[in-house]
């Protein structure tokens, strides 16, 4: 009996080996992507924002599979490694201007020089938004500030599953409703993630209205001249509608995380893509076609400088954005699918760009059609994507106005337009999903205003 049971420990130890190895063989190589993730995202928040990297580990990193990882703080390189168990250990640097970049797996260190953008600050007296002073207080007595008030307080009740970091909602030019979670402030740069995609479409709308580009023509892709592709426009791409192939899956080990963790030029992965479908007839969200969009910007400019100074002198520090850092990769393309850092106040001025028609202050960056552009239901997206914006649905915010659309970013990042309320709102956090009622919460808000 005795021997039976050893037998049977035996061969049960060996199945568990067996398991064990077959989870690790196919697991190991996710480990490069964990460790990317956690060494850039530490970066970031440590050196864009000068967060603790003990808070960063347990608030932007405490998610599965990322929190595995351990990461390390070089306050002297200004850098960040992290591993999963002592494996697969990547580094992320930061760089003043250009914010962190993963460094190859195959080296240790930058390989290269980088150009940086000049940053211009206008300092000016006037009050937010077109300056940075506070407001007056303003009475409108059309709202229901006590509701409003009950909304904006909810957003933040059992933050440890809502992670609600920030709440702010402009009114007519006026905040009527701040709100943040504890070490976050108004000077805090929270990561826009695919918010930075609508950031991107502003660039293009800016050169369409300069006449330096029509979003109409075929993009400027070499490779694409001699097959189907060389029909894909511009407005296909900021449609997401273009018909390549591409995987969005940050679950696995796909083409958005092999691009945003492993590619050193991040523009280059959806170029190489086959067409599936023709264009314009097949949706598909894709990354990899913003930071496509992002190389192609490249193309317009006669040099590399004036490519890197364009969305700080066009757009960002145009309207007063000057907190905010769009991040390059190792190439030194702008990763405008993803890496665009701003303070509340600052992503709440890029809204108001939007509710204003393009127009700041006096100052016309871009036409009103670009505006009906990007909120113009994409083809084949189900009336839910515009241009690099997503749009209302009775799905998403059945009891919301019908002109809603808004920039979109990952754990509840968004950027709220409703121009028949003449608002905008602005909400930050770490979770989404089933986690955060945002119908509930802009329904709140939006029906407080008579």
């Amino acid at each position: 009996m005795l021997k039976k049971l050893k037998r049977l420990f035996s061969f049960l130890l060996l199945v568990l080996i067996i398991i064990f190895a077959v989870v690790a063989y196919f697991n190991y190589p996710k480990l490069t992507i964990i460790s990317g993730f956690s060494a850039k995202n530490m970066c970031s928040c440590v050196f864009n924002d000068q967060r603790n990297s003990t808070y960063t580990a347990e608030n932007d990193n405490d998610f599965p599979p990322v929190n595995f990882a351990k990461n390390e703080v070089d306050k002297a390189q200004k850098a960040s490694i992290a591993s999963v168990l002592g494996l697969k250990p990547r580094k992320a640097v930061y760089r003043k201007g250009l914010g962190c970049v993963l460094i190859p797996e195959t080296k240790s260190n930058l390989p290269k020089k980088f150009i940086f953008p000049k940053r211009t600050k206008s300092i000016n007296r006037l009050p937010y938004p077109y300056g940075n002073k506070e407001q007056k207080d303003t009475a409108f007595s059309n709202l229901d500030y006590k509701k409003i008030n009950a909304t904006v307080k909810a957003a933040f009740k059992n933050n440890d599953v809502q992670k609600t970091r920030s709440v702010l909602v402009i009114y007519k030019d006026h905040i009527i409703a701040e709100k943040y979670s504890d070490s976050i402030d108004k000077d805090s740069k929270l990561l826009g993630w695919s918010m930075t995609k609508s950031v991107l479409a502003t660039l293009y709308g800016i050169l369409q209205y300069q006449g330096k580009l029509n979003i109409n023509d075929p993009a400027k892709v070499d490779a694409w001249q001699n097959d189907e592709r060389r029909n894909i426009t511009y407005s296909n791409l900021l449609h997401m509608n273009s018909g390549l192939e591409w995987e969005e899956d940050y679950s696995t080990i796909s083409d958005v995380t092999k691009m945003l963790y492993q590619d050193e030029d991040m523009t280059k992965r959806q170029a190489e893509k086959v067409a599936k479908y023709p264009p314009d007839t097949h949706w598909n969200y894709s990354s990899g076609t913003s930071n496509l969009l992002s190389g192609l910007l490249q193309k317009e400019f006669d040099n590399y400088r004036d490519y890197v100074n364009f969305p700080y002198e066009a757009l960002i520090d145009r309207i007063g954005m000057n907190s905010m850092i769009i991040e390059t990769d190792l190439a030194g393309n702008y990763v405008a699918s993803s890496y665009g850092w701003a303070t509340t106040r600052d992503w709440g001025k890029f809204g108001l760009l939007y509710l204003h028609n393009g127009n700041w202050n006096g100052d016309q960056l871009f036409d009103k059609s670009w505006v009906d552009y990007v909120n113009t239901p994409a083809t084949a997206s189900e009336a839910e994507y515009g241009g690099h914006f997503w749009l209302q649905t009775l799905e998403k915010l059945p009891d919301v106005p019908s002109d809603t659309y808004y920039a979109d970013g990952f754990q509840g990042k968004r950027v709220y337009i409703v121009p028949s309320k003449d608002l905008v709102v602005v909400r930050m956090g770490l979770a989404s999903g089933d986690a955060f009622d945002f119908n509930g919460f802009l329904s709140g808000i939006t029906s407080s205003i008579k």
